[in-house]
């Protein structure tokens, strides 16, 4: 499910808003922070530990610095739970087209994803709740 959707303008890295969707999304579904290498920063480190919230941002390598055999393990063990979020951006590509759109301005695109997110949770919904009946 989508719990939170922000929208960043083109000129600005998705990285950057990391804040302002992790206040949008509930405390309690906030534990654990997935993300791929380019959310990676010194400063969303901090932002997650000042949240409460486990980091489980992919690490990257740096020039002269690669990734120690430690961080390639790390990043191997957090792709194994990220492919159910990378589902969650296949499925608005591939059910809704999610990866353009023809709107101009921050807050009508930011409307668009918001729909987006409501169709695709009531989409999967169906599914949820059957394996929750379980």
């Amino acid at each position: 499910m989508i719990l939170g959707v922000h929208t960043t303008p083109a000129n600005e890295h998705d990285s950057q808003g990391l804040g302002n969707l992790m206040e949008k999304v509930p405390e309690d579904e906030r534990t654990e922070v997935m993300g791929d290498k380019g959310y990676k920063s010194k400063k969303n480190d901090r932002l997650l530990e000042e949240m409460g919230s486990k980091s489980l941002i992919m690490e990257k390598g740096y020039r002269h610095k690669p990734l120690t055999k430690e961080q390639k393990k790390r990043n191997k063990e957090i792709s194994k739970k990220r492919w159910s979020e990378k589902q969650t951006f296949g499925g608005l590509h591939r059910w809704f087209g999610c990866h353009i759109t023809r709107l101009k301005g921050l807050e009508k695109v930011h409307h668009q994803h918001i729909l987006e997110a409501i169709a695709y949770n009531l989409k999967r919904s169906p599914g949820l709740v059957h394996l929750l009946v379980k």
